[in-house]
């Protein structure tokens, strides 16, 4: 049974990792079942491993901490009036198939997002949920023993965004970030945001189980 969890407060991303890692290692002991998280950060940016860290800009003049991280992609913000997704669930149910997996958390945010009346979708080649040209959502995800971690990181309120232009979103130049408010042009609670996003995420996991 897929445990879906919304965690209160602003989360911490080193506590936030070390309750991934924990996880990961519990479910792949079996000692736990397939688990998702839904929280807030505290203000952070975060970028994989990798040569060409050039998406943070200039990393020593901006306004939050960085972290590197082992999931894939470039820079990204982690912050307030955000949902940040960690899906943890066993691959080797799933076909070991991260792209698959990437597609059904796509899915899920776009079905989510209809519960606001707003029209996401795809860009071809590129990774994400997006309105027209605009980025919602960024997805990055990394996998330990076929379990998965890390996920998905999406923009509800405005206030999530100002953060972003300090940075080269995803390593995309050019890129305009919106969110889910904006996008809608109402107010949108997190708690009304993560009551749909959850509903889609458990629709397609469970569906998606072998």
């Amino acid at each position: 049974m897929l445990e879906i969890l919304h965690l209160p407060g602003f989360i911490d991303y080193d506590d936030g990792l070390k309750l991934q890692e924990s996880t990961v290692a519990a479910i792949h002991a079996k000692e736990k079942a397939e688990t998702v998280y839904l929280l807030e950060h505290q203000p952070v940016y975060t970028i994989g491993r990798l040569r060409d860290q050039s998406s943070l800009r200039d990393a020593t003049s901006l306004p939050y901490p960085v972290h590197e991280t082992n999931r894939g992609g470039q820079a990204t913000f982690h912050g307030p009036g955000q949902i940040v997704g960690y899906p943890h669930l066993d691959l080797s149910n799933r076909g070991r198939d991260l792209h698959d997996h990437l597609r059904l958390i796509e899915e899920a945010l776009i079905q989510g997002c209809a519960d606001f009346g707003v029209q996401a979708g795809r860009r071809e080649g590129l990774t994400g949920v997006w309105v027209e040209n605009r980025k919602l959502a960024s997805i990055g995800v990394g996998v330990r023993k076929w379990i998965s971690m890390h996920g998905f990181a999406i923009n509800i309120t405005r206030a999530s965004l100002p953060p972003f232009f300090a940075i080269t979103p995803c390593g995309l130049d050019g890129v305009s970030m919106t969110s889910l408010e904006s996008e809608a042009g109402r107010e949108i609670t997190i708690a009304e945001a993560a009551a749909s996003i959850s509903a889609a995420l458990r629709k397609q996991f469970e569906h998606s189980k072998e």
